[in-house]
């Protein structure tokens, strides 16, 4: 497939602005212009019941969430979700807009994580913050008012990896019991031999050389199934998966990789390619690509069906 037209017209204006890949910039130089794109680009927040920014007891301090609570009675299914940024990047406000929708179109409580960010708290921090606000959100059930049986996870990129890491965790350590997993677009391995890698290396946004940045900051090891998920040696008895790739992402084949794997398991899975696409475009540049909302609608309508069944 081509790329897509909005995709195409997206990268044009970046390189028309001048904007240097955010690997040559100072991580908060990165961290700035991540943001100015997210805002200028990303979906904007849709009306919720009631949007709480709560803090959560974890191993290094309090870590912040912000919870999103749709219309409706509850208890409701709850999803945890974990922003992109390459481990490095963002924030809260960075997701606003796909959390609202996602809690719309789910009818859940959704929380967002505000984990720390490498290179000033490098791995394991970010998994030490998610397992812990995920632990949380089954714990403080009627606080949130949610059903502790019916708890997902998602994140987009990093936030996939992170997710899956979760995912990977709370079957280990017996609970919390999680339904589902949604995993867009996400970082399941830190080699960077597939053929998607090495024809969607440069050019698309995300790049090797980015990839590489963000790795470099985040974790030394990249063998351990807590940095590369793909790496585990046993993934049945992990909860069902939606998997959302791009065709022009260097990130689709290690994403479409798990996918096979879970299915091999006997995990159920979903995967959906979005062809003519490019990284982020979902969570951060939904506001300009209409793909991009596609998905996350895509996405909510998947959840409701997982919570409901």
């Amino acid at each position: 497939m081509p790329l897509d037209p909005h995709a195409a017209a997206w990268l044009q204006s970046i390189a028309d602005a001048g904007v240097p890949p955010l690997n040559e910039m100072s991580v908060a130089d990165a961290r700035a212009t991540y943001q100015a794109v997210v805002q200028q680009c990303g979906l904007p927040p849709e009306p919720v019941a009631d949007v709480r920014d709560l803090t959560v007891p974890g191993a290094a301090g309090e870590i912040p969430v912000r919870v999103y609570t749709p219309e409706g009675e509850g208890p409701f299914p709850a999803l945890v979700y974990f922003h992109g940024g390459g481990w490095v990047l963002g924030d809260l406000t960075v997701v606003d807009g796909p959390c609202t929708l996602l809690a719309n179109r789910a009818k859940a409580v959704v929380v967002s994580v505000d984990y720390r960010l490498a290179p000033e708290h490098p791995f394991p921090a970010a998994v030490e913050d998610c397992v812990a606000v995920t632990r949380w959100v089954a714990a403080e059930a009627d606080r949130l008012d949610i059903d502790p049986a019916n708890v997902a996870v998602a994140g987009d990129s990093a936030g996939g990896n992170l997710a899956a890491v979760v995912a990977l965790d709370a079957r280990a350590a017996g609970g919390p019991d999680l339904v589902g997993q949604v995993l867009l677009y996400p970082v399941t391995v830190f080699e960077r031999d597939t053929p998607s890698s090495r024809e969607n290396g440069a050019g698309y946004f995300l790049t090797t050389e980015l990839m590489d940045w963000f790795s470099d900051h985040y974790a030394a090891d990249a063998k351990d199934v807590r940095v590369s998920p793909l790496l585990a040696e046993e993934l049945a008895g992990l909860p069902a998966a939606y998997v959302v790739t791009a065709e022009f992402d260097p990130l689709r084949d290690e994403g479409e990789a798990y996918a096979e794997r879970l299915r091999e398991a006997g995990v159920p899975v979903e995967v959906r390619r979005h062809d003519g696409q490019i990284h982020a475009f979902a969570a951060n540049l939904a506001g300009v690509m209409g793909q991009g909302r596609v998905a996350l609608e895509e996405a909510g309508a998947y959840l409701h069906e997982l919570f409901t069944s």
